[in-house]
Order: C-alpha cells, then structure tokens, then sequence
C-alpha cells in the first residue's frame, strides 16, 4: 500500500508541479536511478550464501510461472486481433 500511496504522489508531482521542458532531465534522472535500483537488488542477492542453489530450485517453477502468462497474453491477442482487425480489413 505505501508503494501505491509513493507511486500516486510521484505521478500528481509529475502532472501537476513539473514542468514539462524538464522532461528530458526527468528521462535521464529515471534511467539512472532504476540502474542504481537494479544493481542493489543484483549486490543484495549476491549476498545471499545459497542464492545459486535456490535459483536452481526454483528454475522449473519461475519458467512456468512466466511462460504461462506470456502464452497466455500472446493468444489473447492474436485472437482479439483476428477478431477485430479482420473485421476493419473486411469494411
């Protein structure tokens, strides 16, 4: 709830009190902190003494757990655009 609560401060900060010739800074300020972001959570699980036995363990179950929702995100959309792009092509 507190993530909600920052990620809606950051996005009325943003609509409402940045102006918008800073927009290229905010894209620079945002790559650089989600680096920052990525390389804490890769030194925070290299501090983990049995991160490579874990990752093994949990290999097969963190494959299923993405593929089924890419296989299922891929069919939803060729059938949706089957359904509604066909029909535009046809008019």
């Amino acid at each position: 709830m507190l993530i909600l609560f920052i990620m809606a401060c950051g996005f009325l900060i943003g609509f409402y009190l940045f102006p918008a010739r800073h927009a290229k800074k905010n894209a620079t300020v945002q790559i650089v902190c989600t680096a920052v972001l990525i390389f804490i959570m890769g030194a925070k699980l290299g501090l983990r003494p049995n991160f490579v036995q874990e990752l093994a363990g949990l290999g097969l179950r963190s494959l299923v757990f993405s593929a089924v929702p890419i296989a299922a995100s891929v069919l939803a959309v060729w059938l949706l655009s089957r359904r509604f792009l066909e029909r535009e092509e046809k008019k």
